[in-house]
This record gives structure tokens, sequence and C-alpha cells, in this order.
């Protein structure tokens, strides 16, 4: 393997960035690895990894604009503010249909357009003093602090789904 290396790899929904990187090491039985950009535990996507002197390009790597795709269930909330947490709270899906139609959703979703600065969200794998949020969120526990992440939204598309899966 060459000194200067990126993997791409597809990480699997149910598994953190770390859980990667350890496998990887695992099986190329290599030990200086990481990861430009963390996914949550419950995300799936590209992960770039750096091996060896590789390592030392991940930062390229994370200012390159990203593409995301969300699941969004209108009318459910739940503990986690996803949808694997318990639902405190559901409006029938003929309610929701009828005070939101198709025009009313692209016309919100087209609003997220630009640069936002927002919370990181408490079940997060963005870490604080060394420990990610969603370890403290799964704890009951509050961080020290809630860090704040820029994020830039260039387009937006709106694909209606079906119903909650776990």
């Amino acid at each position: 393997m060459e000194s200067q290396t990126i993997i791409l790899v597809n990480k699997p929904k149910g598994i953190t960035s770390f859980d990667v990187i350890r496998q990887l090491r695992r099986k190329l039985g290599i030990r200086k690895m990481g990861h430009a950009g963390t996914l949550d535990p419950l995300a799936s996507g590209l992960m770039i990894i750096g091996v060896n002197e590789g390592t030392k390009k991940l930062e390229e790597y994370l200012k390159l604009p990203k593409t995301y795709e969300a699941d969004v269930l209108l009318g459910i909330q739940t503990t986690t503010g996803d949808m694997e947490g318990d639902i405190l709270a559901e409006v029938p899906k003929e309610e929701v249909e009828k005070k939101l139609s198709d025009t009313d959703l692209t016309t919100l979703f087209k609003n997220f357009i630009g640069t936002h600065t927002l919370a990181v969200p408490k079940y997060s794998a963005i870490k604080v003093d060394g420990k990610a949020l969603y370890t403290y969120a799964r704890e009951g526990q509050e961080p020290p602090r809630v860090p704040e992440k820029e994020m830039e939204i260039r387009d937006i598309e709106l694909r209606i789904c079906g119903s909650r899966s776990k």
C-alpha cells in the first residue's frame, strides 16, 4: 500500500465511524488512520479515510461541499429527534396531509437554502471533552457545552416517502 492513501468506504447504518477505522486497522494491519468527518451511528454514507501520510490530506476533504439525503417523517415527535426514539406525540397522517400540500412543503424546504449556524443535535457523534454527544444524551447527562456548526445548503429536493420503519 502506498504511503499516501485515501480509502473511500460506504459506512452502513448502525456502527460508528470509529468502528469502521477499527475494522480497517485490523484487516489491513495499519495503525495510522483517520477520517474526514464523522457520521452518526444512525447514518450511512461515504467516509473518506486517510491511511499513513494520507491522514495529512484529510483537512482538504473536510472543506468540500457535501450532499445529504434525509428521510423526514412528518407528524411524529420522538425523544431523540430522529426516527429511532420513542414517540412522544403523533399527528395522524390524514391530518398532516390536510394541513400541508406538496407545494407548501416544497416552499418550506426551499427556505432552508443558505448558510446556517446550528447547535449540534444532542444525539450527534460530535465530541465534547472526548465524549460523543449521543453518549451524554443516552446517559441522561448534559454536555459541558453544546458546539455549533455552520452548514450551507445549496439545493434541496423534496421526495415524499412512506412511514416510519425501524
